[in-house]
């Protein structure tokens, strides 16, 4: 069986238009940093500094 069996067809379709969204928003991601990559830099070094401080 697949993981979208017994959803409906609304369901399916926001589910379709989520993927397209995240991959169109990681393909701007990698062509903001091929563009500015001092900028991605910094913040790789953010989120680094974010995960390694964030406590539970």
């Amino acid at each position: 069986m697949t993981e979208n069996a017994g959803k409906t067809p609304e369901q399916l379709d926001r589910l379709r238009r989520r993927a397209a969204f995240l991959r169109e928003l990681e393909e701007a991601r990698a062509l903001r940093d091929r563009i500015a990559p001092r900028r991605a830099r910094v913040r790789q070094l953010r989120e680094a500094m974010r995960r390694a401080t964030y406590h539970h």
